[in-house]
């Protein structure tokens, strides 16, 4: 075993639940050992991957043929994991990404993956050795908001920098514009494609991350609902969710279909009634913070490809909104955006911005889940109450300094 240097270079641990192809873990950890593009150069990060446990190895595993490579140990328990093989945590930070593999659902439809019980092992090693180190969590802390307030927690108990959440926030933006520090919100709205509770969690998060910028920081979630099919277009014809800030989210898409598919022709999909043809199943998850702040996620598969937001700002007249840029897989560049952030955590010892973020989102999203299986009724949400202030800087990759 080699134990912890006062080097330059970090060492790390990567604990995951699979290493493929287009998996996470290979998106995230290929950066670590490459490096990736940054401001215009080649960046190789100063630091380096020592170990690795994967929770399971399908067809298609990568994880042994890039120890060999690289020169790392793939361990079987996350214990050994931590502490290179020794009696010791032997590792300057770890990197959780509990993302693909097979696991079950619940009732919710909520993939089982085992975040919290990867960050769980982690935090017995951190316990029994005496000593701990930054932690990344890849996307969600959990799929449980009881789960993930446990994380948060233990974060805080033993002291050391959380980092959560996915490339969402810290992506490119479509134009490259942010939530004034402070601003007073009147509404606010997130449109987004894809799976509930994979994709559904990236919306909530990319949401999140705007509105809490507003005047006095997160206060909050006081109730949430989530509703479905014909009842989402009638919520948008009684008020409960604003068209103008739906048409002005949609104006940042680039990938919308419909009409325009067939001649090129741009449309209007907000006010022609195409929305509503080319979205079979749309869901409204809506979200009633306790500051008084109503934003909605609009899910709208069928009739656009990429997640986009408007809001809002009270005393003008402007609307804001913004596309938040996900280039196309393989090289899925926007792990960049994230991997940087991690980054900057290991070597700083300290988290760009706060797990609560990740906390409340998960909240969000398990209690609207509750209220699909509930009928889609409206849920007082007194456990939501997560408060935080958000960081000062923009976090987005090509925000203005």
């Amino acid at each position: 075993m080699t134990p912890p240097t006062d080097n330059k270079r970090k060492r790390l641990a990567i604990v995951t639940t699979v290493w493929h192809y287009l998996s996470h873990a290979q998106h995230m950890g290929d950066r670590f050992l490459v490096g990736y593009p940054w401001n215009g150069r080649w960046h190789r990060p100063e630091m380096d991957v020592v170990a690795l446990y994967v929770d399971q190895k399908p067809e298609g595993d990568q994880s042994e043929a890039r120890a060999q490579e690289f020169d790392f140990t793939v361990y079987p328990t996350i214990a050994e994991t931590l502490r290179c093989g020794g009696d010791k945590l032997a590792v300057d930070g770890v990197i959780v990404i509990g993302e693909h593999g097979e696991y079950p659902r619940n009732e919710k439809g909520q993939i089982l993956y085992p975040r919290y019980e990867l960050f769980e092992q982690i935090v017995n090693v951190f316990e029994a050795d005496g000593r701990s180190v930054p932690v990344f969590n890849d996307k969600h802390l959990s799929y449980s908001f009881d789960k993930a307030s446990r994380m948060v927690a233990d974060a805080r108990r033993l002291g050391f920098p959380l980092l959560s959440g996915s490339s969402l926030p810290v992506t490119w933006r479509l134009p490259p514009v942010d939530v004034p520090l402070g601003a007073s919100l009147e509404e606010a709205l997130m449109v987004g494609v894809g799976g509930s509770d994979a994709m559904d969690y990236h919306a909530l998060e990319a949401m999140q991350c705007m509105v809490e910028r507003r005047k006095g920081g997160e206060s909050g979630v006081k109730a949430v609902q989530l509703i479905e099919g014909p009842a989402v277009w009638k919520a948008g014809k009684k008020g409960v969710w604003s068209r103008r800030l739906l048409e002005a989210a949609l104006s940042r898409s680039t990938s919308r279909s419909g009409k325009g598919m067939e001649d090129g022709r741009t449309q209007d999909l907000t006010h022609s009634g195409e929305l509503e043809e080319l979205v079979a199943e749309p869901a409204a998850y809506l979200v009633e913070y306790n500051d008084g702040l109503r934003a909605t996620l609009l899910m709208l598969n069928g009739a656009v490809h990429d997640y986009t937001f408007a809001c809002k700002l009270r005393g003008e007249p402007k609307l804001l909104s913004t596309q938040f840029l996900l280039p196309t897989t393989p090289n899925v560049a926007y792990s960049t955006c994230l991997v940087h952030q991690m980054e900057t955590m290991f070597a700083t010892g300290a988290a760009p911005y706060p797990a609560e973020r990740t906390q409340i989102v998960c909240g969000m999203l398990d209690r609207c889940l509750d209220s699909k299986v509930q009928g889609h009724r409206r849920l007082p949400t007194p456990d939501l109450n997560v408060r935080y202030k958000p960081p000062a800087a923009s976090q987005f990759c090509g925000a203005p300094a």
